[in-house]
């Protein structure tokens, strides 16, 4: 072989390898993007940890204490609404209002706003029982009784004969500094309260209708003849903003549990709770019994679901994605926590005014062009198919267990989902390896609400209604299939990873 000859033949072997090369690292490319093994035991691991999340975060202020520090675990920064965004690089960051609504966002390097933003929403709001301003009330007969009052559609008689626990946040005050923070309690595993209901015995009066003011007060303890009395207030403790507003007894156990003195506590925001845990149920374990599903549950598999597409490489370089967990969904969102607080929007506009996307450019232009291309997925539960009541659903309308996220529709504009909106959504699904599921309610019933009329109306971006579908929605303990965690974990990974070439697809619509 002459010295050309061998030359070519390098020159060959190189090209093979780089070929070799090239294809080892596509390879390799596809294999950090698909790290995620959809298999039992993700959905088993997603399952049990949405039953730990519901309970060790019985509050809406626990779960957003808990979301950031799972995100500042994974990276995330947060920024907040106080301070200048100006400055703001592409990067993974969350920020939170009032301490009970929270958004969590990534701007990819090459993001402009003619790409638009991925965005999930969810309310993490859920029906509850809150202590009144005042929540003192005279003793009956030795029993002592707590002041309340429902929040949305709570303190029914499904409410009666549960283990409450009480817990919340505390705005406290420290005595050297005079900065003034929150403080989280929670009495589980202890229930303080009980409601009771009225044997049948008594004939009539125990089958209602049930006065929720007056036969619907939470008893918290009973004191006798014998007891050991009260200690008195202490000079500090009748100083306290609360003293003469909340039982005495009642001001020391919250201070003990948030180990305090009751003259810190300057305010609260107290809730009482079903304490019971979740767990797994059934022949072969498929259902979730749990209480706070709805919309607990979708809000978990949507944090998750950003987590997990930006630790496995999935969500793409000019992309920007978003995570909205929202309060007060369930008493219609007109609170600056709300999704009517429009903390999206500011978060979008706030991206696009900083250096590092605007310049000198229009903004609100940008933010007009961004919202054009943009897709929101409003993540709220839906309704299985309960077997007991078949006559109140509609054929080819029946949501089951571990199947996959149902698609919520309605023509009179309940529901923010049109026909390009499901259309995307199933695209999304085939490319994912998902199945949907539809619901849509009878003629002769009402509809629900959710948060994506508001945010479709407030954004004009394309918004589509879909959730996790649930039995017994707005009963203080509610069922669920248990891959259905997982479920959503998967679906919203896939969103944000193919929302925007596959919405790419679609026409000027």
């Amino acid at each position: 072989m002459d010295l050309e000859q061998k030359i070519a033949f390098m020159e060959q072997a190189l090209s093979s390898l780089q070929v070799e090369y090239a294809k080892a690292q596509s390879s390799d490319n596809e294999q950090s993007k698909r790290q995620i093994q959809y298999n039992t035991q993700f959905f088993d691991k997603y399952a049990e940890e949405y039953i730990d999340f519901t309970y060790k975060n019985p509050t809406i202020y626990h779960v957003v204490d808990t979301v950031s520090s799972e995100l500042s675990a994974a990276g995330f920064k947060y920024v907040s609404e106080r301070d200048s965004w100006e400055d703001l690089t592409p990067g993974k960051y969350y920020t939170k209002r009032n301490g009970s609504a929270l958004i969590a966002f990534v701007v990819g390097k090459d993001w402009t706003p003619e790409k638009g933003v991925g965005i999930i929403g969810a309310h993490i709001d859920a029906l509850t029982v809150v202590l009144k301003p005042n929540s003192s009330k005279a003793t009956v007969e030795g029993y002592e009784l707590l002041g309340v009052a429902a929040y949305s559609g709570a303190l029914t008689d499904l409410w009666w004969d549960r283990d409450l626990g009480i817990g919340g946040r505390l705005l406290v005050k420290d005595s050297k500094t005079s900065k003034i923070e929150q403080k989280l309690v929670d009495s589980t595993p202890h229930p303080i309260a009980h409601i009771p209901t009225l044997a049948p015995h008594f004939g009539a009066p125990a089958k209602g209708p049930f006065n929720p003011e007056t036969q619907a007060v939470p008893v918290i303890g009973f004191s006798g003849e014998d007891d050991e009395e009260e200690a008195p207030a202490t000079d500090a403790e009748k100083a306290s903003p609360l003293y003469g507003k909340h039982s005495l007894k009642l001001l020391r156990y919250i201070a003990k549990l948030a180990k305090v003195n009751v003259e810190d506590i300057l305010q609260w925001d107290l809730q009482l709770y079903d304490i019971q845990k979740g767990t797994r149920g059934g022949l072969k374990k498929e259902f979730i019994f749990a209480p706070r599903i709805d919309d607990r549950i979708c809000s978990f598999a949507a944090y998750k679901s950003l987590i997990e597409a930006d630790a496995n490489s999935l969500l793409p370089s000019d992309g920007f994605s978003i995570v909205g967990l929202f309060d007060n969904e369930e008493i219609g969102s007109a609170t600056r926590q709300g999704i009517k607080g429009q903390l999206i929007e500011s978060v979008i506009g706030r991206v696009i005014s900083s250096k590092s996307f605007n310049g000198k450019a229009d903004s609100q232009e940008q933010i007009r062009l961004t919202y054009g291309n943009t897709i929101i997925l409003s993540a709220d539960v839906n309704h299985l198919y309960n077997p007991n009541f078949d006559s109140v659903y509609l054929e080819h309308f029946k949501p089951v267990p571990n199947k996959g996220l149902s698609i919520a529709l309605d023509p009179n504009g309940h529901m923010a989902t049109d026909s390009i909106g499901l259309s995307l959504v199933e695209q999304l699904a085939k490319k994912n390896g998902d199945k949907v599921q539809y619901f849509h309610i009878r003629n002769d019933s009402r509809s629900g609400g959710t948060i994506g009329p508001s945010i479709s109306l407030q954004t004009g971006a394309r918004t589509i209604d879909l959730g996790i579908p649930q039995l017994s929605m707005h009963s203080i303990r509610a069922t669920a299939g248990a891959k259905d965690v997982g479920n959503g974990v998967k679906f919203f990974t896939g969103f944000f990873s193919n929302w925007r070439e596959t919405y790419d697809n679609f026409d000027d619509l």
